[in-house]
C-alpha cells in the first residue's frame, strides 16, 4: 500500500481509503439495532486494514460508527485515520459537542483524526467552523474537514477558520463526475487540501466500462482498479465503499503502479468535465 501525506497535516494516509455509507435502508434499520450483514462488513474493513489500509471514513448518520468500533478492536490506534461527520442539524455548539461525543462512544475512542461537516446547515458556515475549532482545542478531533460544500462555502469555511487549518473536503469525484476539477480540485492542491472521493467508482458503472477495461488488461488489473488508480494520480483519496472483502481486496490492487499519461489522456477524452 502506498502512503502519503494527508493536506498538509503531516500525518501519511493510505490512498486508498474505506467508506462505511451503505445505503438508506441500512440507515434506517440501523436506527432499530438491526445490522444486515454486519459480520460480512466487519469482515470487510478488518480485510482492508490487514492489506494496509489506515484511512476510515463513517458519519454519525450513517449507523456504521460501531461497525468501525468492532473491526478496529485490537488494533494500534496511532496507526489508524478515523474521520466522522456531523450532521447539518447539529453544527449549532451545544449540538455539535453532544454529537462529537456520541459519535466517539460508539467509534470506541476518545478523539476521531478528522470531523466534517457533512452538509452545509442552517447554522453559518463562520459559526460552525468556529465550534469546530473548539473541538480541535478539546483533543476530540485533531483535524476539521468539510463535505459536499461548493466553491463558494469551502472557501468560506476556509477564511472562518482561525486557530486551525481545513485539512480536507470530501465530495463526489470519479471519471463519471468530474465536475470539482473545474475549481475546488486545483484550489485544494494549492492551498493543501486533501481531497476525499467518494463514489469513486461512479455508483458503480465505471467498474464495468469497456475502456476501463481495455487499460486494466495490458497491466492485469480490474477496470475498478484502473478507476481508483486515476483518482489517486489526480491527487485525491478515493474512499469506496468497503462491504465485501472481496472487493476490498480488489482494490487493494488500485495503488502501487501508474496508469500510463496516454491512457489517462484517453480516458479523460472519454469522460470530459460536464458543465
Amino acid at each position: 500500500m502506498e502512503y502519503r501525506e494527508f493536506g498538509k497535516t503531516g500525518v501519511k494516509v493510505s490512498v486508498i481509503g474505506m467508506g462505511t455509507y451503505y445505503d438508506p435502508a441500512w440507515i434506517l434499520l440501523s436506527r432499530i439495532g438491526i445490522y444486515r450483514n454486519r459480520n460480512e462488513k466487519i469482515d470487510a474493513i478488518r480485510a482492508g486494514l490487514d492489506g494496509g489500509i489506515n484511512l476510515i471514513d463513517t458519519a454519525e448518520i450513517y449507523g456504521s460508527e460501531p461497525l468501525v468500533a468492532e473491526a478496529i478492536r485490537d488494533r494500534r490506534r496511532d496507526e489508524l485515520f478515523i474521520a466522522t461527520k456531523v450532521w447539518p442539524t447539529h453544527l449549532s455548539w451545544s449540538k455539535m459537542s453532544k454529537a462529537i461525543d456520541r459519535s466517539l462512544r460508539r467509534l470506541g475512542t476518545n478523539y476521531v483524526d478528522l470531523y466534517q461537516i457533512h452538509f452545509p446547515g442552517r447554522t453559518p458556515i463562520r459559526e460552525a467552523m468556529q465550534n469546530m475549532e473548539k473541538l480541535v482545542d478539546a483533543g476530540k478531533t485533531l483535524y476539521i474537514g468539510v463535505s459536499n460544500f461548493n466553491m463558494d462555502q469551502l472557501m468560506e469555511a476556509v477564511t472562518s477558520l482561525k486557530k486551525h487549518e481545513l485539512a480536507a473536503v470530501q465530495l463526489n469525484y470519479s471519471l463519471a463526475n468530474r465536475s470539482i476539477e473545474k475549481d475546488i480540485l486545483p484550489y485544494c492542491i494549492k492551498e493543501g487540501i486533501a481531497v476525499l472521493a467518494y463514489y469513486p467508482l461512479g455508483h458503480g458503472k465505471l467498474a464495468n466500462n469497456a475502456s476501463l477495461r481495455r487499460i486494466g488488461e495490458k497491466m492485469g488489473k480490474t477496470p475498478a482498479q484502473v478507476a481508483l488508480n486515476w483518482l489517486i494520480q489526480k491527487n485525491a483519496f478515493p474512499i469506496p465503499r468497503a462491504s465485501r472483502r472481496s472487493h476490498v481486496i480488489e482494490n487493494l490492487g488500485a495503488s502501487g503502479w501508474m496508469i500510463s499519461y496516454d491512457d489517462i489522456r484517453s480516458l479523460e477524452n472519454e469522460f470530459r468535465i460536464q458543465d
